[in-house]
């Protein structure tokens, strides 16, 4: 089905992706959609020794990562590791600013 795109009423008809993406960038939510294809990314970008303690819950406003943490010791280590992470998630794309290391509930 197309319609006409609304800032554009005497125009082409626009597809459904044409209108999903024109109304994803009026409304600002580009970032925030990048910011979070960390969470089903997260096992290619950290690696699978630091997916398998880790489970990325949210991406908070401002581009902070919210990730769980199977221990203590692995909290630690992790927040030793931060700005590469951070780093290696910047060169792939993603604008994450900040992680922050919770204890997975059990």
């Amino acid at each position: 089905m197309r319609r006409r795109a609304p800032d554009d009423p005497g125009g082409r008809p626009t597809s459904i992706e044409e209108a999903v993406s024109a109304y994803i960038k009026r409304r600002g939510l580009k970032r925030r959609i990048d910011q979070a294809s960390v969470i089903p990314e997260w096992p290619e970008l950290v690696g699978p020794k630091i997916a398998a303690v880790t489970e990325p819950i949210v991406v908070l406003e401002r581009g902070v990562l919210l990730v769980a943490v199977r221990s203590s010791a692995w909290i630690q280590e992790l927040q030793l590791h931060s700005p590469d992470i951070l780093r290696k998630l910047g060169t792939r794309g993603k604008k994450i600013k900040r992680i922050v290391w919770r204890l997975a509930e059990e």
